[in-house]
């Protein structure tokens, strides 16, 4: 018969105090888990109310991928394309052109996009009683872009312009950038700007929430369809990080996550291929913005 004695006694009471070392160690690991940090191009302006406004989206992911979530809105374009390149995002939601940046520095790997990204538009807008009619009447008139690398609020637009014959240089009067769609928006309904482009879902969006009055301005050109927005991943972000991040957009559905959606200004994501921006890359690489 087996005789237990104290040495034995020691040496199990220690190893069940190392397993519940252990085990504690292991939940505060998991309770101070780095939180995911995410980056979003300020595409409707960079404010600390911005971050704010988009907390639903925040809390969402957390609880989907079941880890603390940082978002970050960086003061403009190039700041996210940057963040990336250094490290201090994971994951970002970039433009068309700012991810054509970011993945000829610095490789990040595109991951899901709405499907209304995959044939976006950049809208150009003037005062609706005594604004401009078609592009050619933009001969000798102000213009505002937005942030010089939006795409859909000043590639695009540069692109449409040039290729109208309506070169920014030299037809324009003089032409600016407001920095973001929104104060391209109120530039134009304040006279500031005789027209302008803009992102298609950040208009109709001012519109909707009454912060654009639906009578001051009118669109007088839609362009050709364009891929603009994807969400991407820092290049060595771990596989399953990028999965599961992916597969949380993935599942969003109108009716069970309108909060969400409404914040991400779309109805449906799709998965995202670098392929899908050929176009974008070598329109930059025309214009010289890349």
């Amino acid at each position: 018969m087996a005789f237990h004695g104290p040495r034995s006694a020691r040496k199990t009471r220690l190893g069940f105090l190392a397993f519940l070392s252990g085990l504690l160690w292991a939940a505060n690991a998991a309770a101070e888990q780095a939180p995911l940090r995410i980056g979003m191009v300020p595409d409707a302006g960079a404010t600390q109310m911005s971050v704010q406004d988009k907390a639903p989206l925040q809390n969402y992911l957390a609880k989907r991928l079941n880890r603390p979530v940082e978002l970050i809105i960086p003061t403009n374009y190039n700041a996210t394309v940057e963040g990336v390149g250094n490290s201090s995002l994971d994951i970002a939601y970039f433009g068309g052109l700012t991810y054509v940046k970011a993945h000829a520095r610095y490789g990040v790997i595109p991951l899901v996009q709405r499907d209304i990204d995959q044939r976006f538009h950049s809208l150009f807008i003037t005062r609706a009683q005594d604004g401009v009619r078609d592009l050619q009447g933009l001969q000798g008139k102000t213009f505002c872009f937005g942030d010089i690398n939006s795409t859909s609020g000043h590639l695009i637009p540069r692109l449409v312009l040039k290729q109208s014959g309506m070169s920014a240089d030299r037809a324009l009067k003089s032409f600016r950038h407001t920095g973001s769609h929104p104060a391209t928006a109120q530039a134009v309904a304040a006279g500031a700007c005789d027209a302008g482009a803009l992102d298609e879902t950040v208009y109709r969006s001012l519109i909707e929430q009454g912060k654009l009055a639906a009578d001051q301005l009118k669109i007088f050109h839609t362009s050709k369809p364009f891929a603009d927005y994807v969400w991407a991943a820092r290049k060595d972000l771990p596989a399953a990080d990028r999965d599961a991040f992916a597969q949380a957009l993935l599942s969003l559905t109108r009716g069970r996550d309108d909060a969400v959606l409404d914040i991400l200004r779309g109805d449906r994501f799709v998965a995202a291929k670098h392929e899908s921006y050929a176009d974008v890359e070598r329109t930059a690489r025309e214009l010289e913005l890349l």
